[in-house]
């Protein structure tokens, strides 16, 4: 069976998309193909990779990746995502590039861990409700697409 592809997209690609790819692959690889881009990607966000890890999840070394390349590629139809999730509190989200087609798409709001301040520990401790509320997201939508309940 071909696994069904998904793009968690976020502006980035340093913590939100990070995570959500990673938390489909680890609850649904089985059956999903995730990936993680960005329209302009940067450094791996600290707090992120430490949140991850905390719960046995190596983000670490994940390489930055920006949404255009997987259009490069060529866009055979089985290189392009059947599902695309932003995981941005941007408003922008919406005037993102036309080639970031798929044939569905959702926006899920989540606060950049780059932008939290405070403590070490503080900026943590909300970096870890991001993850937590991702990875409460991710498993109802693998469970959802799974039982073909619509997106």
């Amino acid at each position: 069976m071909e696994k069904t592809k998904v793009l968690f997209v976020c502006k980035g690609n340093n913590a939100r998309s990070q995570m959500a790819a990673a938390f489909m692959n680890k609850y649904a690889g089985y059956r999903f193909d995730a990936e993680s881009a960005a329209l302009k990607p940067v450094k791996l966000n600290p707090y992120a990779v430490e949140a991850m890890a905390e719960i046995g999840i190596d983000i670490s070394k994940n390489g930055n990746k920006r949404v255009s390349d997987f259009y490069k590629k060529g866009s055979k139809k089985k290189d392009l995502f059947k599902y695309i999730v932003t995981v941005c509190d941007e408003p922008q989200t919406e005037k993102w590039p036309g080639y970031m087609s798929a044939t569905k798409r959702q926006n899920w709001k989540f606060p950049e861990p780059s932008k939290f301040r405070g403590t070490e520990t503080e900026k943590l401790e909300m970096t870890r409700k991001v993850r937590d509320n991702i990875k409460v997201k991710v498993v109802k939508l693998a469970s959802v697409i799974a039982a073909d309940k619509g997106f």
